[in-house]
């Protein structure tokens, strides 16, 4: 069965933390974002470019987690239309559809994936008045594009697709590992979520669009400056043709700033498979340090603990 398409866009990433503070004056100072809700160890961070009332969420907790992964949906029909179909093919629903108590409102529902993450889908959420970024100003536009880290790619590539109407548009592949990441669209945009390849379930890297290249190298040197670690880039990967430079935040998550994502023509776009091997498929530049086990073993994350267990919020 194959589900048609009734996502329209990636709304946030929700992360558990335990030390909450440090994450937070991460978040909201050298990476840009900015905090618009906070009460009693949970905070909401937005994007000033993004119509979305947040782009990341941080909860204090005493394990560290991705607490849910959440996307939009057009209308309340979509809402519930998907949820119909996700019942009749046997998914666990966390929720109903219904009221979100979040900031923004709407109406939506959480239920689990085939590796056991929290995904939520929500529709008519107020728009959060955001503004243009303006040049020379190095701050995330919007949230880009998360990846995902599975044991299983597959299987989790075949769930999307059939359950949430997730289309392939490229894959990395090697002559030694095979097939080690699916980057999948739900509109012209490349990809807003990519499947990795990994040892476990976790979550691989959270992706923000910058305004340009200018604002991202600076930007990239900003966190750079501040003394946080520089995993890989600065460069211009083949797939998706954008920018990238990874950091680790203070807990070990990997989160990146991008520019210039491909978009693409959806009715004549033919997947790829490239080579994961060749260095200029990784970085068409040459000018990021190798993608080596190092890089690789960062990405991998530490084994979520969240899986098939639902935040509390």
């Amino acid at each position: 069965m194959s589900t048609s398409r009734l996502l329209t866009h990636l709304r946030h990433v929700d992360l558990a933390v335990p030390d909450y503070d440090k994450q937070l004056d991460f978040y909201a100072g050298v990476w840009g974002l900015t905090k618009v809700a906070e009460d009693s160890g949970i905070s909401f961070l937005a994007a000033e470019g993004s119509p979305e009332q947040y782009v990341v969420r941080l909860r204090k907790a005493d394990e560290k987690r991705l607490d849910l992964v959440s996307y939009g949906a057009a209308t309340p029909a979509d809402v519930d239309t998907l949820a119909e179909q996700l019942l009749s093919t046997g998914v666990k629903l966390i929720s109903q559809p219904g009221t979100v108590s979040t900031p923004g409102g709407g109406y939506g529902f959480r239920f689990f994936d085939v590796d056991g993450r929290t995904i939520e889908v929500s529709a008519e959420v107020e728009v959060r008045r955001h503004r243009k970024i303006e040049e020379k100003e190095a701050i995330p536009v919007k949230l880009s594009h998360v990846v995902l880290n599975s044991p299983d790619l597959e299987r989790t590539r075949t769930w999307y697709e059939q359950h949430l109407g997730f289309r392939l548009s490229d894959t990395l592949s090697s002559p030694h590992m095979g097939d080690v990441m699916h980057f999948m669209r739900i509109s012209s945009q490349h990809h807003s979520m990519a499947l990795a390849k990994g040892p476990h379930t976790s979550l691989h890297h959270i992706s923000f669009e910058m305004r340009g290249i200018d604002e991202y190298m600076r930007g990239s040197g900003r966190v750079t400056r501040a003394g946080f670690t520089k995993i890989w880039g600065p460069g211009r990967h083949t797939a998706g043709d954008n920018t990238f430079t990874y950091f680790l935040d203070p807990h070990g998550n990997t989160v990146e700033y991008t520019t210039e994502l491909e978009e693409l023509d959806e009715d004549t776009w033919h997947p790829h498979v490239y080579d994961f091997s060749q260095p200029e498929v990784a970085d068409q530049w040459g000018t990021a340090n190798p993608m080596n086990e190092l890089v690789a073993k960062e990405s991998f994350n530490d084994p979520d603990r969240g899986s098939f267990v639902a935040p509390p919020v």
